[in-house]
């Protein structure tokens, strides 16, 4: 059994768990009120449960491995059970699942960055002003804001952006918690200046049906819903990169990071969830923020909403390309030592693609939906199970020891 090498760590204990609770929290959190309205209340709060606990157990066993070994990077991690096979498999997946994300961040920031300055200057009918143009802002963004930030050399120094992508967020939360309280049930749709037309059924007790909240709920959208909660804490490739550069680190100090972000974005799902279907309902959209603009697209709260999350995803990409970054030097240039015109050039051409992607592909979430729907599970479920069972020797857990069939299961 090898000891850990000692890697000099910098990056303070609260700012791994804002590294960490950005990676968690993504674009996801703006569907999971629609998955509470195909799942119900329980069996969402279930199903979110669930998953949680499996992804903080599936950490601890990244952790463990990593720490028997002395290896903090994911696809040395799969070398290391597998060979090159396992290389190749964990940095492949690492980077599908990742641009998938970054590309579905930007998507945000050019459908609905236009909207937030057309709302604010007041224009109603745009015609070919450019800085209504969501490619040209893509670009902008990604130039002006995420370039810089990427071209950090380490993730820990994005600890205080990644803490005001979380209070973004927060901002968000307690917006949809404010709208709960003063939107009437039915609701008025701004476009059609009447009531939503499925709240007109009402019960023997007078009560509108529609208002009603679900416990259980299962209908043809639940399927789809499952993804979003099953995804909700992708976070498993940026856990060792956060490790290594965590001050005094230590498995135990790691795991307490993990837990810290996990609860809380845990508790920021369930929240966001609940108030944003319990605001429309069965009326809610696939996406929140586009459901409150049918009560009204101008107004004040819900426009500073959304500036608030574009700012938190566009944030947020940073810490998503690093580990792509990490990946693409593991599986092409492993023994190389860090190298300032390598590492610009990965994050030039990480965005360029993404940005590519982005503008010329319209449909390009569907297929990055199918993406995510395969490597997801393998970052977060069966790669670190398959890679403790191998990596951890028998005579320290043996085949037939309980966290091993419990990780047989798992995987």
């Amino acid at each position: 059994m090898r000891s850990p090498p000692s890697f000099e760590g910098k990056t303070s204990f609260g700012m791994s768990v804002f590294n960490l609770g950005n990676a968690i929290m993504g674009s996801g959190i703006l569907g999971l009120s629609y998955a509470m309205a195909n799942t119900g209340v329980v069996l969402f709060l279930v199903l979110l449960t669930v998953v949680a606990v499996l992804s903080s157990y599936s950490i601890h066993l990244l952790l463990k491995s990593s720490g028997i070994v002395g290896i903090r990077a994911y696809e040395q991690l799969g070398q290391r059970a597998f060979g090159t096979p396992g290389k190749m498999a964990a940095g492949i997946a690492i980077t599908l699942q990742n641009i998938g994300a970054m590309s579905s961040y930007l998507y945000i920031v050019k459908y609905e960055f236009p909207l937030v300055i057309q709302a604010f200057l007041g224009v109603d009918n745009p015609s070919s002003e450019w800085y209504l143009n969501g490619n040209y802002l893509v670009i902008m963004v990604s130039i002006s804001v995420i370039l810089p930030l990427a071209l950090m050399k380490q993730l820990g120094y994005l600890g205080y952006t990644s803490g005001f992508s979380l209070t973004c967020m927060v901002f968000f939360l307690i917006s949809v918690i404010y709208k709960k309280f003063h939107t009437p049930c039915p609701f008025m749709d701004f476009a059609f200046n009447s009531t939503a037309s499925v709240t007109a059924v009402t019960n023997d007790t007078g009560y509108n049906q529609a208002c009603v909240p679900k416990m259980v709920n299962l209908n043809s959208q639940t399927a789809y819903t499952i993804p979003i909660l099953a995804f909700a804490f992708v976070c498993h490739p940026e856990v060792l990169p956060i490790y290594t550069e965590l001050k005094n680190p230590t498995k135990q100090r790691m795991q307490h990071v993990s837990n810290i972000s996990i609860v809380v974005m845990y508790t920021m799902y369930f929240l966001a969830a609940l108030f944003g279907y319990l605001t429309f309902y069965g009326e809610v959209e696939s996406e929140l923020l586009h459901t409150y603009s049918r009560l009204d697209p101008y107004d004040t709260l819900i426009l500073c909403v959304r500036l608030a999350v574009l700012t938190a995803v566009t944030l947020t990409v940073p810490i998503v390309l690093f580990p792509v970054r990490r990946a693409i030097q593991q599986l092409f240039f492993p023994n190389k030592t860090f190298y300032w015109p390598r590492h610009i050039v990965i994050a030039v051409t990480l965005l360029t693609l993404i940005n590519m992607l982005v503008i010329f592909a319209p449909n390009i979430l569907g297929i990055f939906g199918i993406i995510g729907a395969t490597s997801a599970p393998c970052l977060i479920f069966i790669f670190p199970a398959v890679f403790y069972i191998r990596i951890v020797p028998e005579e320290e857990e043996p085949m037939r020891s309980t966290p091993k069939i419990l990780v047989s299961d798992v995987s």
